[in-house]
């Protein structure tokens, strides 16, 4: 077994990751506009990156501050066996936790015991997708924004915390800043749109879309059933109405973000088609 050397130039390895981003981007089925804009979303940052090699593979390492806390990742790594260097790399600059990005439904592989903290889903929508018929759907008032400001904050902070990487009140923090990024103009802010969803004349749930996110994707921020009128099968209708929004602003395809440790969702999103684009793992070290 060769020793592992860290290396100053990242030409040799820099294209062929790319490439190789590129191709798991593909083969999810996303369009090429939209496969080279997640590639250059996946590699920001790069230049700063730790590269290292055996002689034959690579290990792409990089230590981040987020939240307060020294963040390791993960970003690359062809070199058999060469997870505990790399989080030992980590741990040697203060790192507390480690993660790693999973492309296209990859296997976790050397990564099986790392527990799933969320996973990106998307799928492409039919032209003209039709709203299920058990609900009234219309854009929610903007005297009712405040409300489900609030509601969405509290549903934001226990996702983040039931999926183990922060603390109620590390979650809290990056809520405010999170929401504060995405709504800058708060109920007016270009791009968004906001709904209530409504059966047996009670509004039973709300969505929230971002058009344009990436190329030809609305970003399903969320599409929420309020837990009084779960199990009643709104779940999958809800769905349907994030594809009738995402053609009602111009794109073809529907991206949802959901954290691990809900089965639920991903049992839901599993079923109604929603294939895996990335998988964030993470361990504490």
């Amino acid at each position: 077994m060769n020793a592992i050397e860290i290396v100053a130039q990242q030409g040799a390895w820099r294209s062929g990751f790319e490439e190789r981003l590129l191709a798991a981007y593909r083969g999810a089925g996303c369009s090429e506009p939209l496969a080279r804009a997640l590639m250059e979303r996946a590699t920001q940052g790069i230049d700063g990156w730790t590269l290292a090699t055996d002689g034959a593979g690579w290990i792409a390492v990089e230590v981040t501050e987020e939240h307060g806390r020294t963040l390791g990742r993960i970003h690359d790594m062809t070199v058999p066996h060469g997870r505990a260097w790399a989080e030992r790399w980590c741990a040697e600059r203060g790192a507390t936790r480690v993660g790693v990005r999973l492309v296209g439904g990859a296997e976790p592989g050397g990564f099986a015991d790392y527990p799933v903290r969320g996973q990106n889903r998307i799928r492409a929508v039919a032209e003209a997708p039709v709203l299920p018929a058990e609900l009234t759907v219309r854009r929610l008032r903007e005297e009712e924004y405040g409300d489900w400001y609030a509601r969405e904050a509290e549903s934001y902070v226990a996702d983040i915390v039931r999926s183990g990487t922060l603390t109620p009140q590390q979650a809290r923090e990056k809520s405010d800043r999170d929401f504060a990024e995405q709504l800058p103009q708060g109920y007016r802010t270009p791009g968004h749109a906001f709904y209530a969803m409504e059966a047996e004349g009670m509004v039973i749930g709300t969505g929230w879309v971002n058009h344009g996110f990436l190329p030809g994707v609305t970003f399903g921020f969320s599409l929420e059933v309020h837990e009084e009128h779960r199990g009643k099968g709104y779940g999958r209708a809800a769905m349907a109405v994030g594809a009738w929004a995402t053609r009602q602003g111009g794109d073809e395809a529907l991206m949802f973000n959901v954290f691990g440790g809900n089965e639920v969702a991903m049992g839901l999103y599993d079923s109604a088609g929603f294939a895996v684009l990335e998988e964030h793992r993470s361990i504490g070290l």
